[in-house]
């Protein structure tokens, strides 16, 4: 006979979905730091004739075509949700080296600026950049401000409140996960207990049995 394994076995798939939440909350475990461009306005363009082909690339990643960007002094807004966004994504702590370029078809691109943009400089998830004379924009990352690096303007009471936050949390996720594995091989320990006296049982009744039926065939139940 089968038994249904205990309910506390049956709860486990929660306590392992709140302990993939809680390690979710651990600031930079999880978070995509994409950053998206907000607004931009280009203050000149460097072709004599037609609408400026202006893009965002940073080194070793593919370009990224502003299409709506053709008029100087005109500002753009985005909603992030287009089919060209996010421009890049960002490490938590080393910077990319950007840049807002015009392309050329006969001469290499005309470079509005480059610089190095990096998860700290993003407050609240908001970073903005001028060039002057050429261009403003600004860019949003949302998960960018959880992180701080050696160029971020945070405050150093902030930053060790943020650590202490976050080793706090490391802890408190450490026994818990401890913890739910203490009392999984505990279930798995009495669930092995409670199968062992069931073959004990069974063990037993069978050679009871046996030794019923050996009774019967030496007729020792007859003479009784």
């Amino acid at each position: 006979m089968r038994w249904p394994p205990p309910i506390s076995l049956r709860r486990r798939p929660f306590l392992l979905l709140a302990l993939l939440l809680a390690l979710y909350s651990i600031p930079g475990t999880f978070s995509l730091r994409f950053v998206t461009l907000d607004t931009v306005e280009i203050f000149t363009t460097h072709e004599w004739f037609g609408k400026p082909t202006v893009y965002f690339r940073c080194n070793g990643e593919n370009k990224t075509y502003l299409p709506d960007v053709k008029e100087a002094h005109t500002p753009y807004t985005f909603k992030g949700e287009e089919s060209w966004q996010p421009l890049t994504e960002l490490p938590e702590k080393k910077c990319k080296r950007c840049g807002l370029y015009e392309e050329d078809t006969f001469k290499p691109a005309d470079v509005f600026d480059e610089w190095e943009m990096c998860s700290s400089d993003f407050k609240d998830g908001k970073y903005t950049h001028v060039k002057e004379n050429q261009f403003n924009a600004t860019f949003l990352c949302p998960n960018c401000t959880a992180s701080a690096g050696v160029h971020g303007n945070r405050e150093p009471s902030s930053e060790v409140a943020t650590n202490k936050a976050s080793v706090l949390v490391i802890i408190i996720v450490s026994v818990l996960a401890s913890v739910l594995v203490i009392i999984a091989l505990f279930l798995g320990y009495k669930y092995w207990q409670k199968k062992k006296r069931e073959r004990d049982q069974a063990r037993f009744l069978k050679l009871f049995e046996e030794g019923d039926d050996l009774e019967d065939e030496l007729g020792l139940s007859n003479e009784l």
